[in-house]
């Protein structure tokens, strides 16, 4: 069997309009712009309007993305969404973007991977089309954590912001596209970023709406030693699996969680911190689309171009985490 190079043909990024900065917070919880920004570097973030849900977010994106390939929607023949607030438990997100693109042709999964899950949908949509069995695959990170987070709850509602992301998988000329990945996921620690209720081991009660265990709970410092961890070695993985040293990384675009963890894995990873795209301060923490986000508003202002080799990592729930490593091909 002969295998393809795959890569990026087409990206494209929504975020809603709806910005909540920092002071606003200070009206709602214990807290002050100044903390916020210390300890995470975020300033403000974005909230879907309340008639907006993941897969409204994500058909934005991938309008987008469908444009910069120049393809129709009917030209899909796989969607693969990763997210963590999905419109609904059952019925996947995917194919409620499938129905609202007209994406006619394409087959439709949700993964949940967090905020690893961009990643995670990266290489198992490239690992589709190396294989022949697809041609080109949609591949969406969307989140709409405003509606999972616990506004009283000031060490973690600060945190998180809504948007999306969405990349166009096809076969790209030899030498260009995906060179490497690197998935991994250490389970026993999951506990640590979880909603406890809601699934089908707790369901919500009025016991469990008192105790407000319906929202995203996380335990800061466990989530933060291991993310200082996983993104150097998930990214020296893919490196090394591609046959390249730091020196050849062009750029790094990492899960946005906080300017912290990016700043301690760049040193155990070698490169420059200035090399890792960064805009949390904006968008906050996005889970699955905040890589994608970032990539995309780095294309926008031409900061990434043909032949340039950069690295996406991320962490997140599960726990998860993985990288990639790409030689731009547009």
């Amino acid at each position: 069997m002969s295998f393809k190079n795959v890569g990026i043909v087409g990206l494209g990024t929504y975020v809603p309009e709806k910005i909540m900065t920092n002071y606003e917070f200070e009206k709602i919880v214990d807290t002050s712009d100044e903390w916020i920004k210390t300890r995470t570097g975020i300033e403000e973030r974005r909230f879907a309007a309340p008639d907006q849900g993941a897969s409204d977010l994500a058909v934005e994106a991938s309008k987008k993305a469908l444009k910069a390939a120049n393809l129709n929607p009917e030209d899909i023949d796989f969607i693969i969404l990763a997210t963590g607030t999905p419109d609904y438990l059952i019925q996947n997100t995917a194919c409620l973007v499938q129905e609202k693109l007209g994406a006619i042709n394409a087959a439709a999964v949700d993964i949940n991977a967090a905020c690893s899950g961009f990643v995670y949908g990266l290489t198992m949509g490239s690992s589709l089309i190396k294989s022949n069995m697809y041609k080109r695959i949609l591949v969406i990170g969307t989140e709409v954590l405003s509606r999972a987070i616990d506004m009283e709850d000031r060490n973690t509602c600060v945190l998180f912001g809504d948007g999306a992301a969405a990349a166009i998988l096809s076969e790209v000329e030899e030498g260009y596209g995906i060179l490497s990945h690197y998935l991994a996921a250490e389970g026993e620690d999951g506990g640590a970023l979880r909603t406890p209720a809601g699934g089908s081991k707790t369901p919500v009660t009025s016991e469990v709406l008192e105790k407000r265990e319906n929202f995203l709970k996380m335990k800061g410092q466990e989530v933060f030693k291991f993310a200082v961890k996983a993104l150097p070695k998930a990214t020296l993985g893919a490196m090394e699996s591609a046959n390249i040293t730091p020196e050849d990384i062009s750029m790094v675009f990492p899960h946005q969680a906080n300017v912290r963890i990016i700043e301690a894995a760049a040193k155990r990873i070698g490169i420059s911190v200035d090399k890792f795209y960064l805009n949390l301060n904006k968008y906050g923490n996005t889970s699955s689309a905040s890589i994608g986000l970032a990539l995309g508003e780095a294309l926008e202002k031409g900061l990434v171009k043909k032949g340039d080799v950069i690295a996406l990592t991320g962490f997140g729930a599960g726990l998860t985490y993985g990288s990639l490593i790409i030689k731009w091909c547009y």
